[in-house]
């Protein structure tokens, strides 16, 4: 698809994905509030962003992605899936069962096109760091792309991470925060949750980052923001916060801790599907 493909298209993709990762949802444990939360940026990045070549899935001018936040496996397989890295298919079939390659967390040991596996919430910064850094060192132009959850940046191996991409000037490194402002049980802001995380972009800049930030649920900024990142050649690296809203696109899910992973029944899929379809309907008037 490429840079061909219209923000109508990337639209319709987001909320087909919303669709699957609700069925997905009703016939296995998801973390489906998160994986809401981050399906339009996904689809962006791999069906309009990501420089990827199917038939050589080790092809040394490609873009590079790992899923710091491993728990969305599930939005991530279906991101892959319909960028045409597998069958969609295949994960309602399999998904979660012994022996399938779409395990609850990614393993690219069966998934090819997987840079990583992930799930150990914070070596995202530190993982794609080492990737930068050896992309610089050979002389590649490939940026490194991570998306992390706000969650997760309460690890203090992330911060390990940006200081060493600041210290060794890896522009080639794009890490993209889903901010939900939710983590496992709480507002990431909220009393009982702990240590919060804002001012979030000035602790970035404080690290040497350029920070950008966008609405992470408006695929024409989506887009114009990673139309705007900095050259992979450059000296800084760039940190991405997408604003979002966990469980986007269903109501009931919204803003919702209590979803941070679950499942739905048929009354609750029913209900959410209604929802993601009209406002798809509405929006293509």
């Amino acid at each position: 698809m490429g840079h061909t493909i219209t923000i109508k298209e990337l639209e319709d993709a987001a909320s087909i994905m919303r669709e699957n990762i609700l069925k997905l949802s009703k016939q296995t444990l998801i973390h489906i509030g998160g994986d809401l939360s981050m399906a339009d940026m996904l689809t962006a990045l791999y069906l309009y962003k990501i420089r990827k070549d199917l038939s050589n899935h080790r092809w040394p001018g490609r873009d590079r992605f790992v899923l710091s936040k491993g728990h969305g496996a599930g939005c991530l397989y279906l991101a892959m899936a319909t960028a045409g890295y597998g069958r969609i298919e295949e994960i309602f079939e399999t998904y979660g069962q012994l022996n399938s390659r779409y395990g609850m967390h990614p393993c690219n040991k069966h998934n090819p096109g997987m840079e990583v596996s992930s799930g150990s919430l914070g070596h995202g910064t530190t993982l794609c760091s080492g990737m930068a850094m050896a992309a610089k060192i050979r002389g590649d132009r490939h940026y490194v792309f991570s998306l992390m959850g706000d969650g997760e940046l309460c690890e203090g191996s992330v911060w390990e991470g940006a200081m060493t991409a600041a210290h060794y000037k890896l522009g080639n490194l794009i890490v993209i925060v889903d901010r939900n402002k939710f983590s496992l049980n709480a507002g990431t802001e909220d009393e009982e949750q702990g240590i919060g995380l804002e001012p979030l972009a000035a602790k970035w800049k404080a690290f040497g980052w350029n920070v950008m930030e966008m609405d992470g649920h408006d695929m024409e900024d989506i887009v114009k923001t990673l139309d705007s990142i900095p050259d992979p050649a450059s000296d800084v690296p760039t940190v991405i916060i997408g604003n979002t809203i966990k469980g986007k696109g269903v109501s009931f899910l919204e803003n919702q801790a209590s979803w941070h992973h679950g499942m739905l029944n048929d009354e609750q899929l029913e209900k959410a599907l209604s929802e993601i379809r009209a406002a798809r309907k509405e929006k293509g008037e």
